[in-house]
């Protein structure tokens, strides 16, 4: 019998031959990583009596969930942070304004196929879009990462899934991953991997890819794959510093569950509040009022993102307030440079530092009670945004920009037009 990529990527991360689902290994990490909750990690890490890192140069810390420091809390956080980094000499360190841990790391080339991140946030599935494992982890098992640089894991199931098909104009990759999560359900995956297969996958540019494994964080995965390919090794040849071996799944490896969708039937998908697999098609979600729009975060905020934004937004001029969170300074050096951050400032969009922003509910555009947001985020759980009673949709750039100029959700292509 075959085995699946999780079975494989695990099994070389712990220096075995081979491994069978259930088992229970010692996983070595080649990358961990966390962000502003790195604070509440050292003190987890000296509890424990731990001094130094066991391997600083696997470390990576990004300070992206609130930045710039909303209150003198959060200033005083991300002090004891650079503290701690100069303290421990870690040379993977990216400040405020770099950008969000994910798209960070992506950009810096910290990870590379085959191998196994881990990190101190629920999206860290977001890797797998290299061909990599990703696993988001607690603080504690990331104390336990920084003074050991092993994790033990069972060994899990996997979900396969199969996209086929090119996505119409105006649908994204976020369409596809609503769709999992509306099929599928929230506790849909359970401590289960996900692999992505299919003809879609090549059609997927490299900015729209990662949205796949990162939204599956939603319902339960641990982690999230999908096969790397020439697209994938050609972004990573400049800036990689090391050597790797991709890794893929046999042909004859056994699932738990397969699903399949047909990408090229698929409209625009829309959540509405208050679960991110409350989705129904868009032309369900017309009419709504919208008081605010935000395009951002890990799963909205790169380059493409921003140009479907402004290619509905050109020439215009927005009813409800837009906010617009690039997800790195890498993002707006290309956005700035092709003018698409000319015709979204143009159209009234306010521009904040990359980050997380208000998907967090820290600052930067959190809601009055009562204003609904349509978000290109990946949550909208009750007060996700700061606010309990300010309902919050998610929808793919093309909708958010287009809700904001109409002041209600619309088909883009109506304002497009």
């Amino acid at each position: 019998m075959g085995q699946t990529f999780v079975q494989k990527a695990l099994a070389r991360a712990a220096g075995v031959a081979h491994a069978n689902v259930g088992d229970v290994l010692d996983v070595r990490a080649d990358v961990m990583f966390s962000h502003d909750n790195t604070a509440a990690i050292i003190r987890l890490f000296k509890e424990i009596g731990a001094t130094r890192i066991a391997y600083p140069q696997r470390v990576a810390i990004t300070l992206d969930h609130a930045v710039p420091a909303p209150t003198t809390a959060h200033a005083q956080n991300h002090a004891d942070i650079r503290a701690w980094v100069r303290e421990q000499g870690i040379e993977h360190f990216y400040e405020v304004g770099r950008g969000i841990c994910h798209q960070v790391i992506s950009e810096e080339a910290l990870v590379l196929p085959g191998e196994t991140i881990f990190g101190s946030d629920s999206h860290t599935t977001h890797f797998g879009w290299l061909g990599a494992f990703g696993m988001g982890v607690g603080r504690t098992e990331m104390a336990a990462l920084w003074a050991t640089g092993e994790l033990w894991i069972r060994v899990p199931e996997t979900l396969k899934i199969t996209l086929t098909g090119r996505l119409q104009p105006g649908v994204m990759a976020k369409d596809i991953a609503l769709k999992v999560l509306r099929d599928l359900r929230l506790t849909g995956s359970g401590y289960r991997a996900v692999e992505f297969d299919g003809d879609t996958i090549g059609t997927l540019s490299l900015d729209e890819r990662p949205v796949l494994p990162n939204l599956m964080a939603e319902f339960g995965a641990m982690s999230a794959y999908l096969p790397p390919d020439s697209l994938v090794f050609d972004a990573l040849e400049a800036k990689r510093t090391r050597d790797y071996t991709p890794i893929y799944p046999d042909p004859d490896a056994a699932y738990d569950q397969t699903h399949a969708i047909d990408c090229a039937a698929l409209p625009p998908q829309v959540a509405f509040p208050h679960q991110p697999d409350n989705v129904f098609d868009l032309t369900d979600a017309l009419g709504q009022p919208i008081d605010q729009a935000f395009i951002g975060t890990c799963t909205g905020g790169r380059y493409e993102d921003l140009a479907a934004a402004a290619a509905v937004l050109k020439g215009k001029r927005i009813r409800s307030r837009l906010i617009v969170i690039p997800a790195s300074a890498q993002v707006i050096q290309q956005a700035l440079a092709t003018g698409v951050l000319a015709t979204l400032i143009e159209a009234g969009a306010a521009l904040n530092t990359p980050g997380c922003g208000p998907c967090m509910g820290n600052h930067m555009g959190v809601p009055a009670p009562n204003e609904a947001t349509i978000s290109t985020g990946s949550r909208n759980f009750r007060g996700r945004m700061g606010t309990p009673d300010a309902p919050c949709y998610l929808a793919n750039p093309y909708v958010v920009a287009a809700a904001a100029v109409a002041g209600c959700i619309v088909d883009p292509r109506e304002v497009m037009a």
